[in-house]
């Protein structure tokens, strides 16, 4: 059921006034260059991703023309994949599986892009700190942290390009310092025309590709009987999708709570057999990426989110079904 769309969406990748630590207001400002440069910039370069034993090199070209902002990964090594963002849609190409993912833009954006524009806001549940200079692909960059002032969300590390503030390097890093995710450049140009063909698909989908819509339908509040009971601070409700499982004859309902960095999903399914037979509840891990599993009042809940455990176990067993 949830499976197959699980590993499809893992492939696409209300605030009081924020409470900000003396000093920080200079790494404020850094942050907002770093939300504005990613957007707003032309790039062409390639970075490297780290995640536990996940290790790939990625080619990004990105650019802001007069029909949108234009974006374009692919990667470098291992199985090959595409994946262009236009206009709030996602395509993601698996030539080696003669498949095209379709989805919306989301909330979370891909490096560079990974801030949110109202970065202010992040202030009531993180510590914004400036650090020091360094390079970073050869560009002198300022650093900036920022530390989370509970359990329930990573801690991060960001590297500025001094010149134009586009981000350069990020590192996720848990309640012990540990360093559970890396992004950082290799190369990158910053600035000028992107040639049309670096933002292009390279591959072609034959009559013999299957084309999975991963886009869902927007839930009307009336028809969404699911809340979360308890408030998890900074972490509010921010989407409701229903989405198509192939083969299934019952969607799957998913919610995206976030605190504007971190973002936290909930899939609800109604449970199978093998499901009420499966661990009631269970975690596992990839790297930053922390999954929490939990049978309710007839349903299979799978909370994915890139957040600390107790911020998952919180969503997940705060979930209540209010129908009839």
């Amino acid at each position: 059921m949830l499976r197959g769309l699980f590993a499809v969406l893992v492939v696409l990748a209300g605030w009081t006034t924020p409470v900000v630590a003396q000093g920080s207001d200079d790494a404020l400002g850094w942050l907002e260059r770093m939300a504005g440069a990613a957007r707003q910039l032309n790039y062409v370069g390639t970075f490297t991703y780290l995640s536990d034993q996940r290790f790939e090199t990625m080619r990004i070209a990105h650019a802001l023309r007069g029909d949108g902002e234009v974006e374009r990964l692919e990667t470098l090594d291992g199985s090959p994949r595409e994946v262009i963002r236009k206009n709030g849609e996602v395509r993601c190409v698996l030539p080696g599986l003669k498949t095209v993912i379709i989805d919306r833009q989301g909330r979370r954006r891909a490096f560079p892009g990974r801030l949110p524009v109202s970065v202010g806001q992040l202030g009531e549940h993180y510590r914004f700190v400036k650090g020091a200079e360094g390079r970073v692909a050869g560009r002198m960059s300022q650093s900036v942290r920022l530390e989370p002032l509970d359990n329930l969300r990573f801690g991060h590390e960001l590297w500025a390009d001094l010149e134009t503030g586009l981000l350069l390097k990020a590192r996720v890093l848990d309640e012990k310092g540990k360093v559970v995710e890396q992004f950082v450049f290799n190369d990158v140009h910053i600035g000028g025309d992107v040639d049309a063909a670096q933002l292009q698909g390279q591959y072609d989908a034959g009559s013999d590709w299957h084309v999975v819509n991963a886009r869902g339908n927007e839930a009307e509040v009336a028809s969404v009987h699911w809340t979360l009971s308890e408030v998890v601070p900074g972490y509010r409700l921010v989407s409701t999708v229903r989405r198509a499982v192939t083969g299934e004859s019952n969607d799957v309902l998913h919610m995206v709570y976030s605190d504007g960095l971190a973002h936290i999903s909930v899939f609800i399914e109604p449970a199978s057999k093998g499901d009420e037979q499966a661990p009631a509840t269970g975690f596992l891990t990839a790297g930053s990426i922390g999954v929490y599993a939990r049978n309710y009042a007839g349903y299979r809940l799978t909370v994915l989110g890139e957040a600390p455990k107790e911020a998952l176990r919180r969503v997940g067993d705060g979930m209540e079904y209010q129908g009839d």
